[in-house]
C-alpha cells in the first residue's frame, strides 16, 4: 500500500481532476469511506436516532466518460465496505442524483431507509481526460467547508487502513434503481402538455442528456429535433461545453435549417443549459437568466411577492439593474455551483444563474440546477407568450441588452499557484488613469469586478481549472474593447512575470 494518498483534485465545489494520476480507483475508494463517515457525525451532531451506518442509504450514479463506471464502482465499494447501503442509479443526468433525494420511491424497496445523500461521478463539462465527483447531503450540495471536511476523514480513513489491515465484514445492499422514469414521470405531470405547437433542437452533445430531454419534451407535446443522443465518452461529434462556441456549430445550423423556435445544448453532465434563438444566436447565460426571472417577477407580482434572485460576478450589470427595476431584489455572488446554491439558501432566494448556464429553481421545484428542468420552463415561457402574440420570439424579451456592448468571456491561462500572487497584483496597478475612467467600484467577492460609470471589467480565477476567465461590459463597443485590451495586458504580463521567477 502507498505511503500517502493523492488528494490534490479535492476542490472548491466537488472533486476533479484528470484520470488516472488525479482521480483513481483508490481515491474514490476512500473517498466514499471518508464521506460516509462524515455524514454519520453530521447526523449525529444533528441530534439524528439514526447514525449507523447499516442506517443509512446513498444514491450512486454517473456521466458517460469511459472512466466513470470503473470510478463508480470504487465508490460502491467504498460506501458498501462502511455497512452503508447504495442505490446504483447507473448512467444518469446530474439533476437526477440530486433528484434522487427527493424522489418518491417505494419504502419497501429502500427497506424502509431514508436516502442521505448522492455522490455522482462527473467531471461535467472538462475535456475527456478529467473526472470528478460531486457529492450531496441532506436534499444540498456540499459547499467548500464541507468538502474540506469530507478529504480530512478521506486521509483519516486511509491512515486507519494502513495501519490496519482488518476488513470489516459488514456490507449494506447494494440495489439498482431506474431514476429516469420516476424523474420523467413528475417533470411530465408537472407540465402537462405546454410544448404542444412548439419546435426545438436538442443537442445532447453523446452526453448524458440525451437519455431523458428528447423523450421528456415530446410528452410536453414538443416537436423535437435530435443532435448526438446516444451517450459515448468518446465526445465524437463535439465536446460537451455549450459554453464553448465552437460546440454549437451543428445546433445553430439545425435550428436555422428546421426553423425551430429555439435549441437546447447540454454539458457532459445535463446541470448546464445552452441556448440558441430561432436566428441561430447564442443566449449567453446572464441573458437566459433575464428572461427566467422577468416571468418569475411577473408571476409573483400578481400575489403580491417580491423574489430575491441570485448571480455571479461575470454577469451582465443590466441583468442586476433590470431586476431590481421590476421590483425584485438581485443579489450578487461568487462563480460556483456550491456557492449559489449555499447563497440561495441564505437569502431564500427563488431563482439563480450562471454565465456558464447552471439555473437554479426553487420556485415550483427543488432548488438545484437542473438544464433538463430549464428547458421544461424555457419551452413554457415561449408558449405562454405564444398565447399573448403568435408572432413571439425569444428575443423580444432581450430588448434591455440592446444598449450595451457584452464581450465574449476570455481564458487566460495561469498555474495555480500564481493566481492568488497575480490578483494582488492587478488589484494594486488599478486606477482610473490606467483604464481611463473613474471607478465607482470593485467588487472583491470573486476576483476584481472593476465597476465603471459606464460599465464595467472582471477577472477571476476558475474553480476547476488552471486558467483566468475575464469579461467586459460597457455602452460602446470601442470602450469595451478598450478595457478589455488594457487588463488582458497587465494580467498576461504579470503571469509571464511569475513563471519566470519560478524557472
Amino acid at each position: 500500500m502507498q505511503e500517502t494518498l493523492n488528494t490534490k483534485a479535492f476542490g472548491k465545489n466537488d472533486i476533479r481532476g484528470i484520470f488516472p494520476s488525479e482521480v483513481n480507483s483508490q481515491l474514490y475508494f476512500y473517498a466514499a469511506k471518508g464521506y460516509v463517515n462524515w455524514a454519520k457525525d453530521q447526523l449525529s451532531k444533528q441530534g439524528s436516532k439514526r447514525t449507523s451506518a447499516e442506517d443509512m442509504l446513498f444514491c450512486v450514479c454517473m456521466d458517460a466518460r469511459l472512466h466513470s463506471k470503473e470510478l463508480k464502482d470504487a465508490l460502491v465499494k467504498g460506501v458498501l465496505s462502511t455497512g452503508a447501503n447504495v442505490l446504483d442509479l447507473g448512467l444518469a443526468p446530474t439533476p437526477l442524483g440530486y433528484f434522487s433525494e427527493f424522489a418518491k420511491i417505494d419504502k419497501e424497496f429502500l427497506e424502509d431507509k431514508k436516502v442521505n445523500g448522492a455522490l455522482i461521478v462527473t467531471a461535467s463539462h472538462n475535456p475527456s481526460e478529467y473526472n470528478g465527483l460531486k457529492m450531496t447531503f441532506n436534499r444540498a450540495s456540499l459547499n467548500e467547508e464541507q468538502i474540506k471536511e469530507v478529504k480530512e476523514y478521506t486521509i483519516k480513513a486511509f491512515e486507519s487502513a494502513k495501519e490496519n489491515s482488518y476488513c470489516s465484514a459488514r456490507r449494506g445492499f447494494n440495489k439498482e434503481y431506474d431514476i429516469i422514469s420516476n424523474y420523467c414521470d413528475k417533470i411530465s405531470d408537472m407540465f402537462d402538455k405546454v410544448g404542444t405547437g412548439i419546435k426545438i433542437v436538442v443537442d445532447s452533445a453523446n452526453a448524458t442528456g440525451g437519455l431523458v430531454a428528447p423523450q421528456l419534451y415530446r410528452e410536453l407535446g414538443c416537436e423535437v429535433i435530435e443532435l448526438f443522443s446516444q451517450p459515448d465518452g468518446n465526445f465524437p461529434n463535439h465536446h460537451p461545453n455549450p459554453s464553448d462556441e465552437k460546440t454549437l456549430d451543428a445546433i445553430k445550423k439545425a435550428v436555422v435549417e428546421n426553423k425551430a423556435d429555439f435549441g437546447i445544448a447540454f454539458d457532459g453532465d445535463s446541470d448546464r443549459i445552452g441556448v440558441v434563438s430561432s436566428e441561430g444566436k447564442t443566449i449567453s447565460g446572464d441573458k437566459l437568466l433575464l428572461i427566467y426571472s422577468v416571468d418569475l417577477i411577473n408571476e409573483l407580482k400578481a400575489h403580491g411577492e417580491v423574489p430575491s434572485i441570485v448571480s455571479e460576478v461575470k454577469c451582465s450589470q443590466v441583468l442586476y439593474d433590470t431586476i431590481n427595476s421590476l421590483g425584485a431584489k438581485a443579489i450578487m455572488y461568487k462563480t460556483g455551483h456550491g456557492y449559489i446554491k449555499s447563497k440561495m439558501k441564505e437569502t431564500g432566494a427563488l431563482l439563480a444563474g450562471e454565465m456558464s448556464g447552471h439555473i437554479f429553481f426553487k420556485d415550483r421545484y427543488f432548488g438545484y440546477d437542473d438544464a433538463i428542468y430549464a428547458g421544461c420552463r424555457l419551452i413554457e415561457i415561449v408558449a405562454k407568450n405564444r398565447k399573448k402574440n403568435k408572432n413571439f420570439d425569444l428575443k423580444d424579451l432581450l430588448t434591455p441588452f440592446d444598449q450595451v456592448y457584452l464581450s465574449d468571456e476570455v481564458r487566460l491561462k495561469c498555474p495555480n499557484e500564481y493566481k492568488k500572487d497575480v490578483l494582488e497584483e492587478l488589484k494594486g496597478e488599478i486606477t482610473d488613469d490606467f483604464f481611463g475612467s473613474k471607478i465607482k467600484d470593485i467588487v472583491t467577492i470573486d476576483g476584481l469586478r472593476i465597476i465603471f460609470e459606464d460599465g464595467f471589467a472582471l477577472i477571476r480565477q476558475s474553480n476547476t481549472e488552471p486558467v483566468f476567465t475575464l469579461r467586459f461590459e460597457a455602452t460602446t463597443k470601442e470602450r469595451c474593447e478598450s478595457y478589455r485590451e488594457k487588463l488582458c495586458t497587465l494580467a498576461e504580463n504579470l503571469v509571464k512575470k511569475h513563471a519566470q521567477t519560478k524557472v
